[in-house]
């Protein structure tokens, strides 16, 4: 069986990195990612209070809430960016920051 994604969906736009790693993902990380991640972990976070206060466990469920939120939002930043890397996704900024390796 064939799992490689890039068998099936071809890149629409120039690829900068086939398979890049999880640092490299990061490090490409723009403004536009952090803000979604912020502001997803800050939406879970009042989701999370705001779903405590009825039982009393306003504490604990925006902690949980929170936690969630970061792990979603970083999941999103992380796909998109990688998407970017990958030419799944609209890439002028990394074509032009990359373009010696290209």
């Amino acid at each position: 069986m064939n799992t490689d994604i890039t068998a099936s969906v071809k890149p629409e736009y120039p690829v900068v990195d086939r398979n890049p790693p999880f640092s490299k993902v990061v490090g490409n990380f723009s403004a536009l990612d952090y803000l979604r991640l912020s502001t997803i972990s800050a939406v879970s976070v009042t989701v999370g209070y705001l779903s405590g206060i009825k039982p009393g466990i306003r504490g604990p469920s925006m902690v949980t809430g929170g936690l969630i939120g970061v792990m979603g939002g970083f999941m999103y930043a992380y796909q998109n960016s990688a998407g970017r890397l990958m030419g799944f996704f609209p890439n002028d900024a990394e074509v032009a920051r990359y373009k010696h390796k290209l």
